[in-house]
């Protein structure tokens, strides 16, 4: 597993292939579990808001082990100064990458003028990074959409992508679907908008310089693979989150040309263990880290039997570590019969 010093935790190598930011779900149980499938891949955290790490003095949420990395933080925020001493903070814990978020949704996040309203501001969103790169020595990305509302992406995104290179960011990500501020849930804004790979593209294509990923829609790593010939990066959500073996296992070899490995995901169970057993040692819940390898076996015989029983059995003060066994037992059943 690489460490921050070995030259696979080079952050512009690694975004070949990324997890996105995912709120309620990319914490750091998940990432742990994420990096024993890929040693490659670039983990992105939870978005963490500047205010609550500057004003709420909440630096807890930047805590994550050193097998995660490669790991990147994203930022939320809209104050230049603020988002500065954020990003300061997070590179002093050990991030490899600092990223600003330019494409949520939510309701919270627009109240709080950040997140995809941005999109409308496009000479604050430069100020921002400007200020953030200014304040400390790790790399400041953006992650955004092709437009919001009304915006035409063809004009918008060009601008904005513009803005944001002469503020001296080199890569960015692009969710390749418009944000409806008004009359859709952050649920809709990831279905309903259509994609527009092809305009992504383009922007490559515009801005060869522009270190670009691609997100949105992508279920599959076999459905990735065609737009790295063209594009640099592949960033994946909920596939990832939900049928993580389907999307990160073969990964290492098929995008960074790594030798394959003969990892299985019942190894993978074993290795979590003995972070498992420190977690519950130290006070955690078995379900804080289970809820998130209920997908493991996705598609495979057992599949149910490993959800029901973690399912069921990993909120007791009990659980621990026999309860995932016997989980995987049941996957060893199903698979024998």
């Amino acid at each position: 597993m690489p460490d921050k010093n070995s030259p696979d935790a080079d952050v512009t190598a690694a975004a070949r292939l990324s997890v996105a930011p995912m709120m309620d779900w990319t914490d750091r149980h998940c990432r742990y579990l994420h990096r024993l499938i890929s040693g490659r891949a670039l983990l992105y955290t939870e978005m963490v808001t500047a205010p609550a790490l500057v004003r709420g003095g909440a630096v807890h949420l930047l805590e994550f082990s050193q097998p995660e990395h490669p790991v990147a933080v994203q930022l939320g925020g809209s104050d230049p100064a603020e988002l500065a001493e954020a990003a300061r903070l997070c590179a002093e814990r050990g991030y490899d990458e600092i990223n600003l978020n330019v494409g949520c949704p939510s309701d919270r996040v627009q109240s709080g003028c950040f997140g995809a309203v941005l999109m409308e501001r496009p000479a604050l969103v430069a100020d921002c990074v400007a200020a953030m790169i200014k304040a400390q020595p790790v790399e400041v990305t953006v992650k955004c959409r092709i437009g919001v509302d009304d915006q035409d992406p063809e004009t918008v995104l060009p601008d904005f992508l513009s803005r944001v290179r002469d503020a001296d960011v080199s890569r960015v990500t692009i969710h390749a679907r418009k944000a409806w501020l008004q009359g859709l849930s952050p649920k809709e804004n990831r279905d309903v908008p259509p994609l527009d790979y092809d305009l992504v593209h383009r922007m490559k294509a515009a801005f060869p310089d522009l270190h670009i990923s691609l997100n949105g829609g992508l279920e599959t790593l076999e459905a990735g693979l065609p737009h790295l010939q063209t594009l640099d990066g592949l960033m994946y959500g909920r596939a990832a989150y939900h049928q993580p073996w389907d999307v990160l296992s073969d990964a290492d070899e098929k995008v960074f040309g790594a030798p394959p490995r003969a990892t299985t995901r019942a190894d993978v169970v074993h290795a979590m263990l003995p972070y498992i057993e420190a977690h519950v040692d130290a006070g955690g819940k078995l379900a804080q880290v289970t809820r998130h390898m209920l997908g493991l076996f996705a598609g495979q015989p057992g599949a149910r039997g490993w959800r029901r029983t973690l399912s069921e059995g990993a909120h007791k003060p009990e659980a621990g570590t026999a309860l995932v066994l016997q989980a995987l037992d049941a996957v060893h059943v199903a698979q024998a019969a």
